[in-house]
Order: C-alpha cells, then sequence, then structure tokens
C-alpha cells in the first residue's frame, strides 16, 4: 500500500523561507529512518506557489487555460510530501506521526492520503497491459 504524506504549506513557505538547518536535520534523520525501514519511495519539498501554474479545464472538451501563480489560500496549497509503501494504513499513520514539525514552528500540518493501485481504477485487462508496459518503459528509462 503506498501513502502520501502531504505537508500543507504556510504563509511562511510560500514566502520562500527556507527551513532552519536543525528542521533540515531532522527530516534527514526521518528520511533516514525511512530509508532503513525500506519504505520510502520519494521526499520532495516544493517551491512558493509564486512560480506555479495551474491548468484549468473550464468547461467539458473546452480548452486548458493557465494561470500564473501564487495562488491566495496557503492552507489549500503544498509544500512537500512523501511517498512511502507500507503494510498497513495502521503503518502509515505510524509513519506520519514520526514526521517532524515539517515547518519547525508549530504551524506544520501533514494529509495522509492512499495512493490508488492501478487495479483499483481499471479492471479491463488491456487497458491494465497497456499500463503495466509503460510503467515497466518507465523503470527502464529510470535505470538507463
Amino acid at each position: 500500500m503506498r501513502f502520501m504524506l502531504i505537508v500543507k504549506a504556510t504563509t511562511d513557505s510560500e514566502a520562500g523561507v527556507m527551513p532552519s538547518q536543525e528542521l533540515i536535520d531532522a527530516m534527514q534523520k526521518y528520511n533516514e529512518e525511512l530509508v532503513k525501514a525500506g519504505v520510502l519511495l520519494a521526499a520532495d519539498g516544493l517551491m512558493p506557489s509564486s512560480s506555479a501554474i495551474r491548468i484549468a479545464y473550464p468547461e467539458p472538451g473546452g480548452k486548458p487555460k493557465l494561470v500564473d501563480g501564487p495562488f491566495t489560500e496557503s492552507k489549500e496549497l503544498i509544500a512537500g510530501y512523501t511517498l512511502i509503501e507500507v503494510k498497513s494504513r495502521e503503518e502509515a499513520v505510524e509513519w506520519a506521526l514520526r514526521m517532524p514539525d515539517p515547518h519547525g514552528l508549530g504551524q506544520g500540518e501533514i494529509e495522509l492520503r492512499q495512493v490508488f493501485e492501478v487495479e483499483e481504477l481499471m479492471d479491463n485487462p488491456d487497458t491494465l497491459a497497456k499500463e503495466a508496459a509503460l510503467r515497466r518503459q518507465v523503470e527502464e528509462q529510470k535505470n538507463a
């Protein structure tokens, strides 16, 4: 089971305030624990929404619309994420509870979301085979 720990943005993260060395050290220690346990798939911080672009689809079949950031509601934005693969929801919650306050100021908020597995989204054998082939191709490209 894969889970994403979504770190919510704050006014500081949206302003581009960099984390303290103490917080960086704490996050590195946490990530090392995830690696040692064999559950870490990815972990990254995101740049503020001032450098982001939203792509909106205002009508079905319509042309996509580009909207440049910044975006106003920092509580609705994401500052980073950690992707883990674990055996259960309970294990995911345990790892999420061990994550240091992601902003170090008592403002941190983490949202834990389970990732759909491809078999949960589709059941057509041809579609599943195409998806499996695409995923193999991605892995081959990464290993090339």
